[in-house]
C-alpha cells in the first residue's frame, strides 16, 4: 500500500467530530495548544528584550540606539514576520501541507534564536531573518490547522480558538519572565538562548503528537504536480538562502540601512494586502458565495490592523515606558521593565477560559463576530486612553505609578482575546476553499500592516509630548470599533454561515 492509499483510509481528525479527549476538544488541539504555548515563549520572550537590547549602552552589550529608533526596528522586524506568513499559507497549499509547514517553520524559528544568542551583532540581524521566515511558515498554518478540527457548524469552534488562544498567552506570560531576568541580571544573549531552548521544546511535543494533526501523513491539499513542486523547493530554498547572504554581506561592509530595511517593509505591508484581496476577489477559483463573504472579512480585517497598531507597541513603547517613567520598585527591588509583557500574557491567560466558557455557554445567543471583534478593538483603544491623564504635563525625570500600565494592559490583554480568537475563527469560517491557508495568512497581513504603520509613527515616540502620543494612538482603534458597529447589522446579513 502507498502512502497516499494509507491516508486515504487511515482515520484523520477532520474525520472525528465527536472527539472530546481534551477538555471537550479533539485531543490535536492539545498538541497545537502545547506548540503554541513553546513558540510565543520563544517569541514574544525575545521580543521583550529586543527593544531593550537595541537601547542598551555598548558597555552593557547592547546596540546603543536611540529610543524611537529602536521601536521602530523592532516593528520593522514585526512587519517582516507578518508578511512573510503570505508565503507560508501558499507554500502550505501548494508544497509541504500545513502540517510540514509547520514543523519546518519550527526549524527555522529555533536556528533563529540560536544564532541571536551568539554575541556579535551580525548574528542580530541572521537570526532575526531566519525567525521571520520560520514564523512566516508557522503562524498562518498553525492557526489554519486548529480551525480543521471542527466543521464549520459545530458550535466548539469559537471556545477552541479560545482555548488555542490561552496557550498563546501561556508562553507569552513565561516568556518574557525567563528572558527578561536572563537579559537584565545575566546578558542578551543569555536571553536569547532560552528563547532557542523553548522553541525546541515546542518542536519535540509537535512531533510526538503528529497523529492527532489534520493532514499528518499528507501533502498539500490543493498540491503542485511533483516536477513543478521539486523546482519550487529548490527556488524557494535558494531565494531563502540568498537573501540571508546579500543582507549579511552588505551588513558586513556597512552598506545595510536598517531604517531603509524598516521604510520598505512598511511599503510592502500596505500593498501586499491590496494586490491578495483583488487576487482572491477575481479568481475563478472563488465562487460567488465565497466573494460575498470576502467583504465583511474586509472589514474585520480593518478591525484587526487598527487593535494589532497599539497591541504590539506594548512590546515596544510600552515596555521603553516602563523602563524609564514607570516606578517599579516593590520591596525594594526594581522589576524588569519585559516583566510587563508578562503582565499581558497572565492577563490573557486568566480572560481567556473565561471567554471560552461564556460562548460555550451562551452557544447561538451570544454576539455575533463582527461585535466581538468591535468591541476588541474599542478596547484596546480605551488601554492607550487610559495612559493620557497620567503622561500629560509630565516633565523632567519623571514617573507614575505601576497601576496606570497595569490597567492599561489589562484592558488591552481582553481586547486582544475577543479580537484575535473571534477574527482567527471568522477567518477559517470565511476562507474561500481554494485560498484556505492563504486566507489565514491575509488575516495575519493586517498584523503586517499594523507593524508597518507604527514603524513609522513610533519614531514620534519621545518626540512629542507623551499625551500627545497615547491620545492620537488609542482614538485610532476606537474610531474603527464605532464603524464596525455600525456596519454589524449588514455584516450579520452578509457573513453566514459565521454567528
Amino acid at each position: 500500500m502507498t502512502t497516499e492509499d494509507a491516508a486515504a483510509v487511515e482515520p484523520t481528525p477532520e474525520r472525528e467530530p465527536h472527539d472530546r479527549s481534551f477538555f471537550g476538544h479533539p485531543r490535536g488541539l492539545a498538541t497545537l495548544f502545547s506548540l503554541e504555548v513553546w513558540e510565543r515563549f520563544s517569541f514574544l520572550g525575545m521580543q521583550a528584550i529586543l527593544v531593550l537590547y537595541f537601547t542598551a549602552s555598548v558597555a552593557d552589550d547592547g546596540l546603543a540606539m536611540e529610543a524611537g529608533n529602536a521601536a521602530s526596528i523592532a516593528a520593522g522586524y514585526g512587519t517582516m514576520v507578518y508578511l512573510v506568513s503570505v508565503g507560508g499559507g501558499w507554500i502550505a497549499d501548494r508544497v509541504l501541507g500545513s502540517y510540514r509547514s509547520v514543523l519546518w517553520g519550527g526549524i527555522l524559528i529555533a536556528a533563529g534564536h540560536y544564532t541571536m544568542a551568539i554575541p556579535a551583532e551580525f548574528s542580530t540581524w541572521v537570526g532575526l531573518v531566519l525567525i521571520s521566515l520560520g514564523t512566516g511558515l508557522l503562524k498562518p498554518n498553525v492557526s489554519t490547522l486548529v480551525g480543521k478540527l471542527y466543521r464549520t457548524d459545530d458550535e466548539r469552534r469559537d471556545a477552541g480558538f479560545a482555548l488555542y488562544y490561552m496557550g498563546i498567552n501561556v508562553g507569552a506570560f513565561f516568556g518574557p519572565l525567563v528572558t527578561g531576568w536572563l537579559g537584565a541580571e545575566v546578558g542578551w544573549h543569555w536571553g536569547f538562548s532560552a528563547a532557542a531552548i523553548g522553541m525546541t521544546a515546542g518542536l519535540i511535543q509537535y512531533v510526538v503528537g503528529r497523529r492527532g494533526i489534520p493532514g499528518y501523513g499528507r501533502g498539500a491539499e490543493a498540491a503542485l504536480p511533483p516536477d513543478v513542486a521539486r523546482r519550487t523547493r529548490w527556488i524557494l530554498g535558494g531565494s531563502a538562502a540568498a537573501v540571508v547572504v546579500v543582507l549579511v554581506v552588505l551588513a558586513l561592509v556597512g552598506r545595510l540601512s536598517v531604517d531603509g530595511v524598516v521604510d520598505a517593509l512598511t511599503v510592502i505591508a500596505m500593498v501586499a494586502p491590496i494586490v491578495y484581496f483583488t487576487v482572491m476577489f477575481r479568481s475563478p477559483r472563488v465562487t460567488g458565495e465565497e466573494r460575498g463573504r470576502l467583504r465583511p472579512f474586509l472589514v474585520l480585517w480593518i478591525a484587526s490592523v487598527a487593535f494589532n497598531f497599539v497591541l504590539f507597541q506594548a512590546y515596544s513603547v510600552l515596555i521603553l515606558l516602563a523602563e524609564d517613567h514607570v516606578d517599579r520598585t516593590i520591596f525594594g527591588w526594581d522589576v524588569p521593565s519585559s516583566w510587563f509583557s508578562s503582565y499581558l500574557g497572565a492577563a490573557e491567560v486568566l480572560v481567556a477560559p473565561l471567554v471560552a466558557a461564556l460562548w460555550t455557554w451562551l452557544g447561538p445567543r451570544q454576539p455575533h463576530a463582527s461585535k466581538k471583534v468591535a468591541f476588541g478593538a474599542l478596547l484596546g483603544g480605551l488601554s492607550y486612553l487610559v495612559l493620557v491623564p497620567a503622561v500629560s504635563g509630565q516633565s523632567g525625570d519623571w514617573r507614575i505609578a505601576v497601576w496606570w500600565m497595569l490597567v492599561s494592559l489589562l484592558l488591552l490583554g481582553l481586547g486582544d482575546v475577543l479580537l484575535q480568537t473571534t477574527g482567527l475563527s471568522a477567518t477559517t469560517k470565511l476562507a474561500p476553499l481554494a485560498f484556505s491557508s492563504q486566507s489565514m495568512a491575509v488575516w495575519f497581513l493586517s498584523v503586517a500592516l499594523a507593524n508597518g504603520i507604527q514603524a513609522q509613527t513610533v519614531r514620534f515616540y519621545g518626540e512629542v509630548p507623551d499625551g500627545v502620543y497615547f491620545a492620537v494612538n488609542g482614538a485610532v482603534p476606537v474610531i474603527v470599533a464605532v464603524v464596525v458597529l455600525a456596519l454589524s447589522p449588514w455584516m450579520k446579513r452578509t457573513m453566514h454561515p459565521v454567528h
